[in-house]
């Protein structure tokens, strides 16, 4: 990148983060746009150089994260390792962002339940979804996971689960120490393995 290019992009990284900020202390829809520039203290015009509109700002937050989030689950995919590993890793990747970043993860939990459209124009939540999906069926293919499982009801309940626990920590129902993001993940990992597991009886119906 031109030395003008990376300007623009710390610009734009700048405005993000602000927006990040406010919409976790007000909430979207309390937060303006006056605001945003207030917090990342540049000039009203200049924040609508680089984002159009509030809504804007937040689909672009959920489309760069859940895009991150994408990567190093895909990664975890292409690793190769037993599935219940892939498994854990991929509950580590999802609530050790909390703590990464705390705020964006309140933005993410609050606003992706009332803003269904954004949920269906940010592809990488469902491509995100769709990896969860193809481990749970590698793992009945090399053995690991119950023929029986549906592997789309699985990845709802497995992610289900860690958005749960996300929500309790932000409305901070949950301990979110180091050791117990920690057990969390280990217990995501240990319960739906054990759950999905080729050994396991089926459920009498």
């Amino acid at each position: 990148m031109t030395p003008p290019s990376i300007a623009q992009e710390e610009k734009r990284r700048l405005i993000l983060s602000a927006a990040v900020r406010v919409f976790a202390s007000k909430g979207y829809h309390a937060s303006r746009v006056d605001d945003i520039a207030a917090e990342a203290g540049v000039a009203h015009g200049l924040l609508y150089h680089y984002f159009a509109s509030k809504e804007e700002l937040l689909e672009t937050i959920f489309r760069e994260t859940w895009a991150e989030l994408l990567g190093a689950i895909r990664a975890v995919e292409e690793s190769g390792e037993p599935v219940p590993e892939q498994l854990r890793r991929v509950a580590a990747i999802l609530l050790r962002s909390w703590r990464r970043d705390p705020n964006l993860v309140r933005v993410l939990v609050r606003e992706i339940a009332r803003s269904p459209h954004l949920q269906r124009q940010v592809h990488e939540i469902e491509q995100a979804f769709a990896a969860i999906e193809r481990i749970v069926e590698h793992g009945q293919a090399d053995g690991s996971f119950r023929a029986d499982l549906e592997p789309r009801l699985a990845r709802f309940l497995f992610y289900g689960a860690v958005e749960e626990i996300l929500t309790g920590w932000v409305l901070e129902q949950l301990d979110d120490s180091d050791e117990a993001v920690e057990q969390a993940e280990r217990a995501v990992a240990e319960v739906f393995c054990a759950g999905f597991g080729a050994e396991r009886a089926q459920a009498p119906v």
